[in-house]
């Protein structure tokens, strides 16, 4: 990766992310580079909420960008099967929070607490989801809609969920081709809307 020698340095993630990469680690300490054929998208217009998942939505507040090294803790959970998210990369991606290029979903509970979420990385219209947890039934779901929402209310045109799996394919994922997927990253990255960059903290209304 080109610039800082770290390989989870801000400019390399934005610059991988930009070129249809994104990061996980290979083995102790090497970083392995990633650009699934066929590509999982989930299509703004095509997300699947079903009548119990709306009324779950009822159960929770749900906020952006309140807590997000919460939520990466919350998805970097050991007890989770094949979990990958280690301290480095809580370090280097709640660094592109700060700088305003990573953001979270969180859904709260009736005491308050933190009952799921997900966060990823957003550049323009380009939304990369990394990951997502839940500690209460369709916490992470409903934070799925919410993000899906706040796109659409902000000029996102692209949402990367990797690759496909038989969850994401029930909520509206599906597969198309790299070139399709570049192709379509390339627009989404030029897109010079709101691109999600306000950081209000509030509420939102999945």
């Amino acid at each position: 990766m080109p610039g800082d020698h770290d390989p989870l340095a801000a400019g390399n993630l934005l610059a991988a992310y930009q070129a249809g990469l994104f990061p996980m680690p290979d083995g102790r300490r090497r970083i392995a580079w990633f650009s699934p054929d066929p590509r999982a998208i989930i299509p703004l217009d095509g997300l699947h909420v079903s009548r119990s998942l709306r009324r779950s939505a009822r159960r929770f507040v749900v906020r952006r960008d309140t807590a997000f090294e919460d939520v990466m803790l919350g998805c970097a959970d050991r007890r989770r099967p094949a979990g990958w998210i280690t301290p480095s990369f809580v370090r280097a991606y709640t660094r592109l929070y700060e700088l305003g290029w990573a953001h979270s979903i969180e859904c709260y509970d009736g005491a308050g607490d933190l009952a799921g979420g997900l966060y990823g990385v957003r550049i323009h219209g380009f939304f990369a989801g990394e990951s997502m947890f839940h500690r209460a039934t369709d916490a992470s779901k409903v934070a799925l809609v919410a993000l899906v929402e706040w796109l659409r209310a902000t000029d996102g045109e692209l949402l990367d969920v990797q690759w496909l799996t038989p969850h994401l394919a029930s909520l509206g994922a599906v597969e198309i081709p790299r070139d399709e997927y570049l192709a379509r990253l390339a627009d989404a990255v030029r897109q010079h809307g709101n691109g999600g960059q306000d950081r209000p903290g509030g509420r939102l209304s999945p």
